[in-house]
């Protein structure tokens, strides 16, 4: 039986984007405040996901010696460290979160059988890297508040009730949702970013934030006078507006996940959604709630 296992791990480093090439003008365009000297640093949180068959003692592999060669080939070396001037891919690369992914895979697959390399460089930005080659997704994530009403027009309140519960009460109710927008592309050679991550941001918050923020979904945003807003139907519709904004870019969504609260979730796989032909989607097809 074929299983996933993840080791986690942590470090400290500090980075700075910055190309000389460029003027400090263009520098900070591009960058942001990234590009401010000396740099800045983070505490990163790294998962090595390893796939293989279960051995006679129940394991994939032996997870005590996984954690050795993820310190000696990875945290002992860029622990405390100025990742610019650590590790010789860095010359040439900026240290940015998608490529020090890559490079982690690059370290470590010699000694393990790797799936998945996640680095967080924060809890609102992390990378994905699964080996091929230099394409990585990027993940962001931001919040907004908005309240709303789970029912049918066409069915009684105490119909409505049936099916969504309390969601169904007159007067609606309000949640603190927090969403999260993933986009896979290549990544650049010398700056090491998948994505401009400011445009990013400003098209998430343009086109999602700032218009869902502090509404009544039912009443003040037209798509939803006509669909309930239950949280799988909000994310569907967040990777509908998102979906050519960010294709622009570069880069193409793959993934909007939607935290309702801390007991609900929905996630949406963008490529299969939109691989659709038809404008009704098969919700069973395109989502995974928790």
């Amino acid at each position: 039986m074929r299983c996933i296992v993840k080791r986690r791990a942590q470090f400290s480093a500090s980075h700075r984007y910055w190309l000389p090439e460029l003027s400090e003008a263009e520098n900070e365009r591009l960058f942001g405040a990234n590009a401010r000297f000396p740099g800045h640093g983070h505490n990163y949180v790294l998962y090595v996901s390893l796939v293989g068959e279960l051995d006679e003692y129940g394991m994939v592999t032996n997870l005590s010696e996984v954690k050795k060669i993820i310190h000696r080939e990875v945290v002992s070396q860029l622990d405390y460290s100025y990742l610019n001037d650590t590790w010789p891919e860095f010359q040439q690369t900026l240290p940015t979160t998608e490529y020090i992914a890559k490079v982690i895979w690059q370290r470590l697959i010699p000694y393990l059988p790797l799936v998945d390399i996640q680095l967080y460089e924060h809890p609102q930005l992390w990378a994905n890297y699964q080996g091929k080659d230099m394409e990585a997704t990027l993940t962001i994530g931001t919040h907004f508040s908005a309240a709303h009403r789970l029912a049918l027009p066409e069915l009684t309140l105490e119909e409505n009730t049936k099916i969504y519960g309390k969601c169904a009460r007159p007067n609606g109710h309000g949640h603190n949702y927090h969403l999260e927008v993933s986009v896979t592309g290549q990544i650049h050679p010398r700056t090491g970013m998948v994505v401009d991550l400011v445009t990013l941001h400003k098209i998430v918050a343009e086109y999602v934030v700032e218009p869902l923020d502090h509404t009544f979904l039912n009443k003040d945003i037209p798509y939803f006078t006509q669909v309930v807003p239950t949280a799988e139907n909000i994310a569907i519709y967040i990777a509908k507006i998102l979906r050519d904004p960010i294709a622009q870019l570069g880069v193409e969504l793959t993934r909007v996940k939607l935290i309702e609260s801390p007991n609900n979730s929905c996630e949406i796989d963008c490529r299969q959604l939109f691989s659709q032909q038809q404008e009704t989607i098969s919700i069973s097809d395109s989502l995974v709630l928790v």
